[in-house]
């Protein structure tokens, strides 16, 4: 099976999103903030999705009892948690990857109040119109969908397309700002760069792994899973225009 399964609107979407007009314009640190400023609810809610694919997946409860799943999607699972709650910060510290964002953010003077709000109380209202209905869509998600989707919306939505995306973010810094401006980001840099690394060389397949272990040959399972794949990367693509919409 090729990445994605075959179906062409998660071919376009994915193509879309990997050279949106977006990245070129991020031509300050102006725009640089703006678009941190809205990302960061992205990569908070990554770990929802994650969390749930680990609480149904592996076993998280008091007492322990044996996963029913095959050990081998225990362990994929167990090893993309490993990376994205403690992987190795630059200075060799293990840190969550929402953390290091967060310091990205600091470094280039993005304010993390809005993040910082939302993570006390929890509540849409401080959010964006795109920022509310794709934070909303993944926590909805991962608190009533069927694993196969949480599994769809992680692969497609996520880990195959943060390398390309990054990728292209990265490529697009480098053009559009000044060299000594590039010196400025280091963490925020790190931060991309250790993306398309861990999730382009081993994260996207396990969690293609992941995905078609859970769906098998269940017809109904992947077209729910090309459902909920699909409209993660609608609502991606909604944030990113409304973004460039701001600078």
């Amino acid at each position: 099976m090729n990445n994605f399964i075959g179906n062409s609107e998660l071919t376009s979407l994915h193509l879309y999103l990997t050279n949106h007009s977006m990245y070129k314009k991020i031509n300050s640190f102006k725009n640089l903030k703006i678009m941190m400023e809205s990302h960061v609810f992205a990569v908070w809610d990554f770990m929802s999705l994650l969390k749930r694919l680990q609480k149904d997946i592996t076993c998280v409860d008091i007492p322990w009892r044996p996963s029913p799943y095959p050990k081998k999607l225990v362990r994929l699972i167990n090893e993309i948690v490993l990376g994205e709650e403690s992987d190795l910060d630059r200075q060799g510290i293990a840190s969550d990857h929402f953390t290091l964002y967060l310091k990205a953010m600091d470094e280039v003077g993005a304010s993390t109040k809005r993040i910082e709000t939302f993570l006390i109380n929890l509540e849409l209202e401080g959010l964006s119109n795109a920022e509310r209905l794709f934070v909303e869509f993944n926590l909805n998600l991962a608190l009533h969908g069927d694993i196969h989707e949480v599994a769809a919306a992680f692969f497609f939505g996520r880990e195959k397309l943060i390398p390309d995306m990054f990728t292209s973010i990265l490529i697009d810094l480098e053009n559009n700002l000044e060299q000594n401006e590039q010196s400025s980001y280091p963490n925020l840099k790190y931060y991309l760069e250790r993306h398309v690394e861990i999730d382009g060389g081993e994260h996207s397949h396990l969690a293609q792994d992941c995905l078609e272990i859970l769906c098998g040959n269940d017809v109904n399972k992947w077209n729910k899973a090309y459902a909920a794949g699909i409209k993660s990367l609608q609502l991606r693509a909604d944030l990113w225009n409304e973004v460039e919409c701001n600078f």
